[in-house]
């Protein structure tokens, strides 16, 4: 009976990334074109190459010892900065798992989602070899690093069970984490386990593969005749001569996603997995590590069932194909089983084995079969096996469904889709086998352009270098793939990458293809014609409305045609306007015939005002559809109106009213003029007579008169004989001046007819030139004031620029605002200043001069959301190259290299005893760290005396980093919480003076840290006793602008945890830390949460000695600063800001008396430990003290809340303004609190994950 065959659909899974590390290949593309192209990838090794790697000359003269292996390069190197790895931290790491977390990243690049992952579910599953033969030959004999690191840290390093784990964190990926290990068949069970993942609806996406590196990296191997390697160094699969395959090094990972999903999501396919099955042998063969007919057979049959599919359809089969004289015989005959049940046709099915290019690479074997083979199939070519000659006799090929591939040849379509099958077997009986299928037909044809729209391509990266060499990558590839769909490009370079500090963007022209000529694409990505930046940490969007006079023809008519956003808002004004202006302000604006009387029609300010409101409202509406919302606004005259409306004051049909209104009413008065002065304004007041009014002050020398057009002209007249260069302003009126005040009274009316809210958002009045007061916003004569008073846009935009980082947006036509704001003599270098469409004579596309904006917001540091940008079309992830690591050297060498053997200057090699290399080795140790210095600290400033040299030698050892400067930041080293505790501990002994977390974080460089320590030796300092809690963690920016953040020490009583989030935080915000009493041991600790309360609400005050106060804590911290709030507010302070951040939210049953004492108090002993500390010692044993009394306290202040039939603290609430952010309410369960209180408790502990979400407690600059 025939399999019944089913169509692709959602039981089916799409691998849409890829990546890899092979021999000779640094990546999938390479990778098959050495596949392709019949590359052999195995080193053969001189004497001279393998004696210079240490291997033992006693072992090259063994008859055999085979100098062949299947090497990587560059595993010594890595970007630890861009994984924030601390350089000590990169150099003990496994490079099996370095280069693993390298491969994830590039995997999900390759696809398209390595933008932020907070909101999709990703799983890992993945396996390594099973022993790290970089421990055991570089580190392990290391004794000193070892005694140096720890051996907790060292386990964390290079434990195979950390291999996942690893990416899941660095790469902030919530799915499913397994480290998988089934020996050769590890990584292919890999993919099986992620499948089912992804079917059982337990992730969105997976990551599946695994890696393989063994050391030394120049070597070979004994040959022993029956085992599994090759006497020669070749594999030679399925050949008559046949006899092992050779070692080798690798690593390769998928991206896996649901079908449907896939094709939904506008991703590409490169294959389809339809279906794949494990199984074990079990004990039916020889032996243990023997492969089995009945085993192999049973997985295969198992695949194709679950794929649905006949033997027939499929074409071709990788093969495990280990080229032994026992394993190809029965991998053949397991075959033959399963395909010569259901077929009698003959060598229609190719087989091949990726072995004899590149060996076996172990636990990465399956993975590197599985992506030849989707290669393939994406290629529709199936590669040359190499080294077949003459088929196995025992293998009976030539009467069977099957060929060995032995030249490149092109994969011809048949009735049913390209099918291939990949097969894997472990040592041990585990086998996978999985069924793939080309990607369908409709994915791979290119998607349709719509439209011939320009479009901004944005790159990013960690610095600048690597942000030019993206660059660069980037524009090769465009021209190397002229084929591809720039739309395409611009989404997916939006949408699947990360945005890093370092930016830059460019807009293309509209094409619906790469083009490689002149003023193509590839071209636009020269260094030349890019806009480059680094993004801020806290960007303020300020929104600028011009006034009447900015009105054009056309204007924005671009936007109308293809934006549906702005499309829809301004239908909708003129549809709400038709009433109003008795005609449809469409027409008007975008006439089809006579430009020229629609044009004079629009000068009108009865028209005039309503269209540019119409516009400007339907632009902004634009930009916040793209995700830019302002934080403040300002308008010039009518422009306010526009800010208003977007703030919430009037709806949009009140609005449209009042200025159609406002435009008849002015309409009505007598013609005027107005005069631009180039003066301050108290210069400019001495002119103004009885007729001129000060009509708008632009500026500190930018001023406008208005008044009755004879004296204007007579004014400029005056003017002019003093060399001052006016200019009149195309208006027809003299707006806000005393002509106006004959409408002043009728508009008034018309304001009060209205409902006025409150503003939702921020912005400047143009009658004060501050900003705008609830009062004014809901007044009907302030509206009237409006029209005839002074417009003070030049004062509000000192207020505006008053602000750090900001960037201040023209939204309308014309570039008068932005030019105002350029000229502004309070701008700075950090202000941006940017027009949202072409000046009338600029002779740009509308949509060009709008991308070109937005790109340049991003590069500010503006959130941007990308997928409206495209709204209406249906655009795809492609594949484009992925980010452009800066490795470098991060390397611990085997002591053999350095203790065997020392050469002369002239070549003659001496040997040396292990004593006497050792200071040799730790100067080859320090030449190359000194390179891997973080270029951003600046020049380094050496040690000065014996005690700033012992700090740096700890700093040093510590952080592997050499040199370090006296002024250098422990925490921009690399320093953390944890390498605090055993800095803290090495230090006591080597200076004989206790030092603190508290001095390290208030002090943080050696010179500081040098300074308190002489002190202390000489007794200047006083008693701790007595002490303010309070640690200055950040001390903000000069001038005291920002009010501090207060944070409580979680249960471990220290505030180091809080240093990374109060780098987030920015430059200018104060964060202070309140640390436990009882940490320096020279008081006891508080053991209640009241008493802790009083004490830092004293420390506080007397930092901030009025509200309102910004307070917040982390788990046990948040409990405490919850209190202190209490405690405040019964002093009569104001509460601005309460984050809570991953603690029990009060009155929400936190339930931190489920946790066992007895449990917290061992985990935080093998904590303390494992950072190199004791119990038994001066300096660690306050640290359990406060812990053991602050669970105390939490404990006491629970049992008391229970009592009174509430949580802690419930009674009160925050008070007016306060805001609280909880990682955890409702029901917390034992496990939540424990981990919580586990996380939060050692001095180990890191704020670094929550810094991410530091938003959450800035405060805008204009709110």
């Amino acid at each position: 009976m025939k399999i019944p065959e089913k169509p692709l659909d959602a039981e089916h899974v799409a691998i849409i990334g890829m990546s890899g590390r092979f021999p000779g290949a640094p990546d999938v593309d390479r990778f098959w074109k050495n596949v392709r192209d019949g590359v052999e990838s195995i080193s053969s090794f001189s004497e001279q190459e393998l004696m210079d790697a240490g291997v033992d000359p006693a072992l090259l003269r063994r008859p055999n010892y085979v100098r062949a292996k299947a090497s990587l390069e560059h595993v010594d190197e890595l970007d630890a900065p861009f994984f924030q790895l601390s350089a000590r931290e990169a150099e003990i790491t496994d490079p099996q798992q370095r280069i693993f977390l390298e491969c994830a990243w590039e995997a999900l690049e390759s696809a398209g989602y390595a933008g932020q992952t907070d909101d999709v579910s990703i799983g890992v599953f993945a396996g390594a070899e099973s022993l790290s033969s970089y421990f055991l030959n570089n580190i392990y004999p290391n004794a000193e690093l070892r005694a140096s690191v720890g051996d907790y840290q060292l386990i964390l390093a290079n434990e195979r069970d950390f291999l996942c784990t690893r990416v899941s964190y660095k790469l902030n990926l919530t799915g499913p984490c397994v480290t998988v290990q089934t020996a050769c068949s590890t990584s292919l069970v890999s993919v099986y386990m992620a499948c089912q993942s992804l079917l059982g609806g337990q992730c969105d996406m997976a990551l599946a593969g695994g890696v393989s590196i063994s050391f030394p990296l120049v070597s070979g191997y004994l040959y022993e005749e029956g085992m599994v390697l090759s006497p020669d160094g070749r594999c030679r699969a399925f050949d008559a001569a046949a006899s092992g395959t050779v070692e080798g090094s690798g690593a390769g990972v998928v991206l896996l996603k649901r079908l449907d999903r896939a094709l939904a999501d506008g991703d590409t396919v490169h294959a389809v997995i339809r279906g794949a099955a494990i199984n074990n042998d079990g004990s039916s063969k020889i032996g243990f590590t023997a492969p089995s007919v009945q085993g192999q057979a049973e997985v295969i049959a198992m695949a194709m069932v679950a794929a649905r599919v006949e033997p027939e359809t499929i074409s071709y089969v990788e093969a495990h194909g280990t080229a032994t004289r026992v394993g190809d015989p029965i991998e053949i005959a397991a075959l033959k089983q399963v395909f010569g049940s259901r077929t009698r046709k003959k060598n229609f099915c190719a087989l091949g084995s990726v072995k004899t290019n590149i060996g076996h690479l172990g636990a990465a074997a399956g993975i590197a079969g599985l992506i030849k083979t989707v290669q393939a199939l994406k290629h529709a070519q199936i590669p040359p096996s190499l080294h077949f000659q003459q088929p196995n006799p025992l293998a009976a090929l030539v009467d069977s469904p099957f060929r060995v591939s032995t030249e490149l040849s092109t994969w011809s379509p048949g009735a049913c889709p390209r099918r291939a099958g990949v097969s894997s077997f472990g040592m041990g009986g585990t086998n996978a086998h999985v069924i793939l299928e080309e990607a369908p037909a409709a994915d791979r044809e290119a998607s349709r352009p719509i439209g011939r729209r320009p479009r901004l391509l944005v790159l990013s990266a960690k610095t600048p270098t690597a942000l030019a060499a993206a660059a660069g990558d980037l524009r090769q590839h465009l021209a190397q793939h002229p084929d591809l769909d720039l739309s395409d490009v611009a989404y997916t370079l939006q949408v699947g990458r990360r945005a890093f500090p370092h930016r830059c963007a460019v807009v293309c022209p509209g094409a619906s293809s790469i083009t490689s000529g002149q003023g193509g694409p590839a071209d636009a990505l020269d260094a030349a014609r890019l806009s480059t930046g680094i993004a801020a940490a806290e960007l303020s969007v300020v929104f600028m409305f011009p006034g009447q006079g900015t009105q054009t023809i056309h204007m924005a008519s671009e936007l109308y045609e293809t934006e549906p956003v702005f499309r829809e808002k301004l239908d909708r004004c003129a549809e709400l306007l038709a009433p109003e202006l008795g005609h449809d302000l469409r027409r008007l604006l975008y006439p089809a015939g006579d430009c020229a009387a629609r044009a004079e029609a629009l000068k009108q300010t009865a028209v005039a005002q309503p269209a540019l409101f119409a516009v400007e409202i339907a632009l902004a509406t634009l930009w916040i559809s793209w995700g830019i919302r302002p934080d403040a606004m300002i308008g010039h005259s009518l422009g306010e109106y526009v800010a208003a409306c977007l703030a919430g004051v009037f709806s949009l049909e009140d609005a449209l009213s009042l200025v159609a209104a406002r435009g008849r009413l002015m309409q009505r008065l007598p013609g005027g003029a107005m005069l631009a002065v180039p003066l301050p304004e108290d210069e400019v007041m001495p002119l103004v007579e009885d007729e001129i009014c000060l009509a708008a002050v632009n500026g500190p020398s930018l001023s406008v008169v208005s008044g009755p057009t004879r004296a204007i002209d007579a004014l400029a007249e005056r003017l002019a004989r003093r060399g001052l260069a006016c200019s009149r302003l195309h208006t027809s009126h003299a707006f806000h001046s005393s002509m106006m005040d004959p409408a002043v009274e009728p508009f008034a009316e018309e304001v009060s007819k209205i409902r006025l809210n409150r503003p939702e958002c921020p912005y400047l009045s143009n009658v004060t030139g501050s900003f705008i007061t609830d009062a004014d916003a809901t007044c009907p004569r302030y509206w009237a004031r409006h029209m005839r008073h002074t417009v003070r846009f030049g004062d509000g935009v000192s207020v505006l620029l008053d602000s750090p980082a900001s960037v201040l947006l023209e939204v309308g036509p014309g570039h008068t605002l932005r030019g105002l704001a350029q000229r502004h003599p309070a701008r700075t270098s950090s202000h941006v200043v940017l027009s949202s469409l072409p000046a009338p004579k600029q002779g740009r596309p509308c949509t060009e001069t709008l991308l070109d904006a937005l790109g340049r917001l991003w590069i500010a540091g503006a959130e941007v959301a990308w997928p409206a940008l495209h709204s209406g079309e249906r655009r795809r992830r492609v594949p484009l190259p992925t980010y452009p690591f800066e490795r470098q050297r991060y390397w611990i060498d085997p002591p053999t290299l350095a203790a065997g053997r020392a050469k002369t200057s002239d070549g003659v090699e001496q040997a040396t005893s292990p004593a006497e290399s050792r200071p040799a080795d730790a100067d080859r140790r320090a030449a190359a760290a000194a390179q891997r210095r973080p270029p951003h600290l600046g020049a380094c400033v050496a040690a000065r005396d014996a005690l700033e040299r012992t700090l740096a030698e700890a700093w040093q050892d510590l952080l592997g980093i050499q040199p370090v400067g006296i002024h250098d930041d422990y925490f921009e080293l690399g320093g953390d919480s944890l390498a605090s505790v055993r800095l803290i501990s090495r230090l006591k002994d080597a200076v004989g003076v206790e030092v603190s977390s508290r001095t390290l974080l208030e002090t943080r460089t050696i010179a500081g840290l040098a300074q308190t320590i002489r002190q202390a030796r000489s007794a200047v300092v006083p008693s701790r006793s007595g002490r303010s809690p309070l640690v200055v963690i950040r001390p903000g920016g000069p001038g005291g602008k920002e009010r501090p953040l207060f944070l409580v020490h979680p249960v471990g009583g220290d505030v180091l945890c809080y240093e990374a989030l109060s780098r987030r935080l920015g430059a200018d915000q104060p964060v202070y830390g309140l640390q436990a009493r009882g940490l320096d041991g020279a008081e006891p600790p508080r053991s209640r949460i009241q008493d802790m309360a009083r004490d830092y609400a004293g420390a506080i005050c007397a930092a901030q000695p009025s509200g309102p106060y910004l307070l917040g804590g982390w788990s046990f911290g948040g409990i405490v600063a919850f209190e202190v709030a209490q405690e405040l507010r019964r002093r009569g302070e104001q509460i601005a800001l309460l984050a809570l951040i991953d603690s029990g939210a009060p009155g929400h049953g936190f339930r931190m008396s489920d946790a066992d004492d007895a449990t917290l108090l061992a985990w935080f002993d093998a904590e303390l430990r494992a950072a190199g500390a004791d119990e038994d010692t001066a300096a660690t044993r306050p640290l359990y003290s406060v812990f053991t009394a602050n669970l105390a306290a939490g404990q006491r202040q629970l049992r008391a809340a229970r009592g009174r039939g509430t949580s802690a603290g419930q009674e009160e609430g925050c008070g007016k303004g306060a805001a609280a952010a909880s990682g955890s309410g409702g029901s917390t369960s034992r496990r939540r609190c424990v981990d919580s209180t586990r996380r939060a408790a050692t001095c180990g502990g890191s704020t670094g994950r929550y810094a991410r979400d530091a938003s959450s407690i800035r405060r805008r600059s204009f709110r």
